[in-house]
């Protein structure tokens, strides 16, 4: 396994072990021992896929309170991840990081709690899978544009096809302070 930092500490890319033959391939996807080891989650409590078609864009998705960090992967197809730091009083507030995940490249985006999450998908489908480190909470459940322009994100669609939720979401700069992480040094 490869584990890889990104710009916004905390938020790491995961290049699995892959073993593979004519027959096809294995890689772990998760094991605990091996995370620890780089100080990575090691009590996931939820598992989640999703499917989605070409053009979709899910995010920027967070939970506050009870954040959740989430392993992110893609099993079928293509997408362009997006994990941005709206922890108040951050040396990295507002910044974003992105990532292709690929069934083809198998790596996986450990998004720490206190991040938003997005991704638009670029191949004709993808299933998409998250472990998150705490159960979806409806009430806590929260999101920012997925185009504020204070963050910029440089998606490579430029006419998303988004939900209701996500169309609706508040600029970052609009949330109340009481409605966002806070940075833990």
């Amino acid at each position: 396994m490869k584990v890889i930092p990104t710009t916004l500490p905390g938020c790491t890319i995961i290049e699995p072990a892959v073993f593979g033959d004519a027959r096809g391939f294995f890689y772990e996807t998760w094991n605990a021992a091996r995370f620890a080891e780089y100080g990575l989650p090691t009590n996931f409590v939820q598992s989640n896929v999703s499917s989605s078609a070409k053009g979709v864009l899910r995010g920027l998705h967070y939970q506050w309170p009870r954040p959740q960090g989430k392993l992110v992967s893609v099993m079928e197809g293509e997408v362009y991840d997006v994990a941005v730091d709206i922890r108040c009083g951050s040396p990295t507030f507002g910044r974003w990081e992105a990532v292709i995940l690929s069934a083809a490249n198998k790596r996986q985006f450990w998004i720490p709690e206190g991040f938003a999450h997005g991704f638009a998908v670029l191949s004709e489908r993808a299933l998409f899978s998250y472990l998150c480190t705490d159960v979806y909470v409806k009430e806590a459940d929260a999101s920012v544009r997925w185009n504020d322009a204070d963050i910029a994100v440089d998606w490579p669609i430029s006419a998303p096809t988004l939900s209701s939720k996500d169309e609706q979401a508040p600029f970052l700069q609009d949330i109340p302070a009481e409605r966002l992480p806070v940075y833990l040094p």
